[in-house]
């Protein structure tokens, strides 16, 4: 329970004050030993949760009025369904330690102005019928709850993933060491889709400095006096980053025969450089480490005579169990398909775009999507508008 969170919300912390047993985790509110009566007239105690719409670990309206519970179907003292509330039933489990069997809805006129009004409106709808067959039953416990600090890598509460019902999933992306080879364009949209994954430490690998042009082909918009500064690409991330997360760690410097060798033991690696000799090294190494990491890479040209420009997104993934395609779909010479790369020609949108693929690739490996073709290569082609998948290892859906 985030009890710096509690504290800092008058409606959480009257909640505790009165003695309700409450617990914050994962974005959801917990009111635990609510007591209310089954179906067979018998006293049982449930549990009440709703998702915290937050901003600054500040509490906010709530973004509606309805809420799960865990526990049977809560009944008047005779036994027939509570009809003040209607329920939707199914079991789901809505993040790690958290199973709930119904969604109830009560909506009064003007909503809920907080959710300590919201919570004790439900307490009162379901706990008025047990306390009807015995008054000594209250929800107000005042027993403590065991504090326990989450160990999350965020700096604030990822309440999008409860707001969405798919905390039960961030957990698939909790790798422990992360790293990202190269923060160009690509590159640095793959930090900014992956900073928002729970993974708990992403390190950045670039030794360049962040000057005017990056600014254009990359997410935000670093002021003038942040270009002024001339900071290492990797330390100007790590800050920015670093305001929402723990855990981005920046290693400063080029990859090469010796320090490859830092990449030792993480558990996947995207690689985002536009130097063959770089990617033959690197991709070499992790083979040999049996590493998976994706590939991305664009390849654009101008056309003179339009005045347009044509080319391709890929992603390559390479896992210990596939890595024959590697070779055969990506360039690791400095001649043929690597010269229109040479022109360094770059796009934010297609770098936004290429480091989506990677990340959603990413993400299907690691079970948060669901993946029917397993697909090893993805390409997008901009002027035909078609996405390709190559090197398939799953079986098409019926």
């Amino acid at each position: 329970m985030s009890q710096e969170l509690i504290s800092r919300n008058p409606d959480l912390q009257r909640l505790q004050d009165e003695g309700y047993e409450m617990e914050v985790r994962r974005g959801y509110l917990l009111l635990h030993s609510v007591p209310y009566v089954n179906s067979q007239c018998k006293i049982a105690m449930g549990m009440l949760v709703t998702d915290l719409t937050l901003n600054n670990d500040q509490t906010q309206r709530p973004g509606d009025h309805q809420v799960w519970f865990a526990g049977d179907q809560p009944c008047n003292r005779d036994g027939t369904i509570i009809s003040a509330i209607s329920c939707r039933t199914a079991t789901q489990t809505l993040c790690e330690g958290i199973e709930i069997h119904h969604r109830f809805s009560c909506k009064p006129p003007d909503g809920y102005p907080d959710y300590f009004e919201k919570m004790t409106r439900y307490v009162e709808i379901i706990s008025n019928q047990a306390q009807a067959i015995n008054s000594s039953f209250d929800a107000r416990t005042f027993k403590p709850i065991k504090s326990c600090e989450e160990d999350s890598v965020f700096v604030y509460t990822d309440s999008a993933s409860s707001r969405a019902g798919i905390a039960s999933l961030t957990g698939k992306t909790a790798l422990n060491k992360l790293a990202i080879v190269g923060l160009g364009g690509t590159g640095a949209y793959v930090l900014d889709l992956t900073a928002k994954t729970h993974a708990f430490e992403i390190h950045l690998f670039d030794g360049d400095e962040f000057l005017q042009h990056n600014a254009f082909r990359a997410p935000g918009a670093p002021s003038f006096e942040t270009l002024e500064k001339k900071l290492a690409k990797v330390d100007y991330y790590a800050g920015i980053y670093g305001q929402m997360r723990r855990g981005v760690i920046p290693h400063n410097g080029y990859l090469d025969d010796e320090t490859v060798k830092q990449l030792t033991g993480f558990d996947f690696v995207f690689l985002c450089v536009d130097k063959a000799a770089v990617r033959k090294l690197v991709s070499g190494f992790l083979h040999d480490q049996k590493i998976p990491f994706i590939d991305v890479g664009m390849e654009l040209e101008m056309i003179e005579d339009q005045q347009c420009l044509i080319g391709t997104c890929r992603a390559t993934l390479c896992t210990p169990d596939k890595s024959d395609h590697f070779k055969q779909n990506v360039s690791l010479s400095e001649n043929g398909v690597n010269d229109l790369y040479g022109s360094n020609i770059q796009v934010a949108d297609l770098n936004a775009l290429n480091a989506a693929m990677a990340v959603i690739k990413w993400k299907k490996y690691c079970g948060f999507y669901q993946d029917c073709y397993k697909e090893h290569q993805s390409a997008y082609a901009i002027n035909t508008h078609q996405l390709t998948r190559d090197e398939i290892v799953g079986e098409k859906p019926a």
